[in-house]
């Protein structure tokens, strides 16, 4: 982690960014994302970062320097990157045509697929802003968030037809995938109808909106506005070895952070990207093996999917291609981590932050061979501190706080209004934590999931945590509940292993055993499973909505 205070003046904050843009560009060098070029071609690709940013540029430069190279893979077959830079060109022509403009928002509800690559690309070289829907949305959300943000046009997936039925957007709905591709309506329908166009550069960059998990309330857009820095590349690669060339198989979900931004990283290292509509352990394991991939992009609930094939199956599945399996977008618990290095070896690389924030802390396979549980270390030119309740620094190993967090790529405030809370340039990430001696960073709950029960703080994790590693767990969740005598106690919810069998009692007698009894939940709920977002984080508003129900 970079030392250096929270605050500082302009020169020294010129010189800061200075040092660490520097240090980015040397890890995108190593990783081969930069080198060597023609001089002819140094200039194309300058010439597309500058006309279109990160993200429209992306493409663009891949279109340049690996034009023959294949650079999607999906159920449709494959497409080369030359073949994608001229699709998301055409693509922009014919929204353009059909009265979309820079600064209008464009809404995409799509699986992963190549629409959705399309679609993303030629948002960005249109200038128009690009807003990810939840595919899990219902009706009502959908529609509550497409006025908010002022959708013009939607794309969306043939099977959301219904769904998006009320929502009418000024420029109308698009079809990203379709099993019958006829209709005039059809993204492959214009890229055919506007081949070989080339959309004029835009004269603003393009933006894009990243909805918020909204496991505590309705998702809010945290938007995101295309500069020049290379320090969020920077920051993942000094952590994570992806190398240029390769190929990446995006299992999480494309419009969610974690997928969002490895689609972008793999496209700009000139890296085949692997996509599916659907998540199926056993064919991305087969995926995997038949395109080599090296990379593998999961959230912890497709990891655990994954790990309990690999455990039934040993030997069952040829894993070796893969250096690295990147997994966020909910905690990855202890017990996960070490299974994961178990039958995968040192692969596992857990990426900690937020929509708001970024990127925080990445925890490398040493790091979880050490310390399971942690999520690793701030990259270099990020700062994360732990503040109290009223705002004062927290110093020292095993002192819990809130957690905060300074890389210079925080959202400047949500799309609705608000923002998250800033201390001396550090913005919260809702989370509390902890470090150890050795730096590494543990996530012990959300803010807001703490509960005070009889006078004693406690934190669901470190329950959760524990009930998973009995053999008869298949995962667990624990929340706060009332309770007339100490305020609040705890409740756990609980999923059997497949033929395991197990008491209230048991349950509560283990966590006896292992934890102070003022952490034993007093109630014990058996379900079939946990209810989640897209993206794996447990729902406990349901929980808390089913508990209380009865």
């Amino acid at each position: 982690m970079l030392k250096m205070p929270p605050v500082l003046n302009k020169p020294a904050q010129l010189g800061l960014r200075g040092v660490v843009e520097g240090y980015s560009l040397t890890q995108a060098w190593r990783a081969g994302m930069l080198g060597p070029e023609r001089p002819s071609r140094t200039v194309a690709v300058f010439r597309a970062l500058d006309r279109l940013g990160p993200i429209g540029g992306a493409i663009a430069i891949a279109g340049i320097k690996h034009a023959d190279r294949i650079g999607l893979i999906d159920e449709l077959g494959s497409l080369t990157f030359g073949e994608l830079d001229a699709r998301s060109d055409a693509l922009a022509c014919a929204l353009r045509a059909r009265g979309a403009g820079e600064g209008d928002t464009v809404g995409i509800l799509c699986r992963n697929h190549r629409g959705f690559v399309d679609i993303t690309f030629a948002v960005a070289k249109l200038g128009a802003r690009a807003l990810y829907l939840n595919t899990e949305f219902a009706g009502p959300q959908l529609h509550d968030v497409c006025a908010r943000e002022q959708v013009a046009l939607l794309v969306h997936d043939e099977e959301y037809e219904e769904l998006v039925a009320p929502t009418r957007p000024r420029l109308g709905t698009l079809l990203g995938w379709t099993d019958d591709s006829n209709g005039d309506d059809t993204l492959e329908t214009l890229i055919a109808a506007h081949a070989g166009q080339v959309a004029p550069a835009p004269a603003r960059r393009s933006s894009v909106v990243l909805l918020t998990s909204g496991t505590t309330g309705a998702p809010k857009g945290a938007p995101r506005h295309q500069g020049r820095s290379l320090a969020p590349i920077g920051a993942i690669l000094s952590k994570v070895p992806f190398k240029a060339r390769e190929a990446t198989h995006i299992a999480a979900p494309m419009f969610h952070a974690l997928g969002f931004a490895e689609t972008i990283v793999a496209i700009g290292l000139g890296s085949t990207v692997i996509v599916e509509r659907r998540f199926r352990p056993e064919r991305a394991l087969e995926s995997v093996a038949r395109h080599r991939a090296t990379a593998l992009i999961v959230v912890p609930v497709m990891l655990q999917r994954i790990v309990n094939l690999l455990e039934a199956e040993p030997g069952g599945h040829d894993t070796s291609s893969l250096r690295i399996v990147l997994v966020a977008g909910a905690q990855l618990e202890a017990e996960l981590a070490r299974r994961s290095l178990r039958v995968l070896g040192d692969t596992i690389y857990n990426f900690y932050g937020s929509t708001e924030v970024a990127w925080a802390t990445f925890a490398t396979p040493e790091d979880l061979r050490a310390a399971p549980g942690c999520v690793g270390r701030a990259p270099f030119g990020t700062v994360v501190r732990l503040f109290d309740t009223e705002g004062r620094a927290i110093e020292g190993p095993g002192r819990t706080g809130r957690i905060f967090v300074g890389n210079g790529f925080a959202f400047e405030g949500y799309t609705g209004g608000g923002n998250k809370e800033q201390i001396n340039g550090l913005m919260s990430t809702g989370d509390v934590g902890h470090f150890d001696a050795e730096g590494r960073l543990f996530v012990d709950g959300r803010d807001d999931d703490m509960i005070v029960s009889g006078g004693e703080n406690l934190f669901p994790g470190e329950v959760e945590e524990l009930l998973i590693t009995h053999a008869a767990v298949e995962e667990a969740a624990v929340i706060g509940v009332d309770d007339a005598d100490f305020g609040k106690r705890l409740a756990a919810f609980v999923v059997l292993r497949p033929g395991a069998t197990m008491s209230e009692d048991d349950v509560r007698e283990f966590v006896k055993r292992n934890l102070a009894r003022y952490k034993v939940p007093r109630d014990v709920i058996f379900i079939d499973e946990l209810p989640r977002n897209p993206t794996g984080k447990v729902l406990k508003r349901d929980l808390r909505a089913q508990y209380a129900s009865g």
